[in-house]
């Protein structure tokens, strides 16, 4: 059941006690609300103003648990919290671990302060969680997937367009390092996975799949530096740099570009046409 006073308090507490600054938003020069406003908070949560805020008064619907997961993620709570959050709503929370998809918040606020790079979080299985805007601009909104299809795996051996982006010369290597992943992760997480389910659906589909774990290749991984082929900007050589979060199996990828290269002027380049193409949409 519902607690719906001890739900309102707590949304309130956690809400007052974050800054603009702690979610990745500009403070503003007359700002008087000591910590985030309701409006804020709904922006993050992707709710409405009025939904929120009906909460924090003790009123309104009964959250759904995906609107409580979403409101968890915006509000940047710990597991603990979060799992609380859930609780106090009448609901029963979600697994830990490498299935869940809360993203924890010292990575969340790493990620907040990378709005001018091309970034991702991702799970184990190659799961896009949350894009940076350039990141958005060089590889495609890839949290739009849904599905087997949301793991870039299936999409790499499924989906042909999906190879488009990457350089013709690094399919093969992708091919082995994506298979070579899927058999890291299926060994940890075992039979009755998602990840054992994933590469059953492989097997069944892809032909150059089977031929690939065949091999049984393990610890196969990218160079540093990876070659991108966008249909605006042409190739570019990007650094990947990753960030583990062993806790939750997320990894923060992060992109850059050696400067005075012309990898690194064309990723300005991106970054002008990506805002331009968000004020357009």
């Amino acid at each position: 059941m519902i607690d719906r006073a001890g739900l309102a308090e707590f949304l309130r507490r956690r809400r007052e006690s974050l800054q603009p600054e702690d979610v990745g938003l500009p403070r503003g020069s007359r700002r008087r609300t000591s910590g985030l406003r309701r409006e804020e908070v709904a922006i993050l949560c992707h709710i409405s103003t009025d939904y929120y805020s009906r909460l924090e008064r003790e009123r309104g619907p009964h959250p759904s648990e995906q609107m409580i997961a979403s409101i968890a993620q915006g509000l940047h709570l710990s597991l603990d919290e979060r799992d609380h959050l859930f609780r106090l709503a009448g609901h029963h929370p979600p697994p830990r671990g490498a299935a869940g998809e809360h993203i924890a918040p010292g990575l969340l606020r790493i990620f907040d302060r990378l709005a001018d790079t091309p970034a991702e979080i991702i799970t184990e299985l190659g799961e896009t969680l949350r894009q940076t805007p350039l990141g958005v601009a060089l590889t495609g909104d890839n949290t739009r997937h849904a599905g087997p299809a949301r793991s870039i795996c299936y999409r790499w051996f499924t989906d042909p367009a999906s190879r488009a982006l990457f350089h013709p010369d690094d399919h093969p290597t992708h091919s082995r390092v994506f298979a070579s992943g899927l058999r890291h992760v299926v060994t940890l997480r075992g039979p009755g996975s998602r990840a054992a389910h994933l590469l059953n659906l492989l097997l069944d589909t892809s032909e150059e799949f089977r031929a690939v774990w065949a091999e049984h290749e393990i610890g196969v991984r990218h160079t540093d530096v990876k070659r991108f082929v966008h249909p605006e900007v042409g190739e570019l050589q990007l650094t990947c740099q990753s960030l583990v979060d062993p806790e939750h199996s997320h990894v923060l990828l992060v992109y850059t570009a050696v400067p005075g290269t012309e990898s690194y002027e064309k990723l300005r380049l991106l970054s002008v046409i990506g805002t331009q193409e968000i004020l357009t949409s």
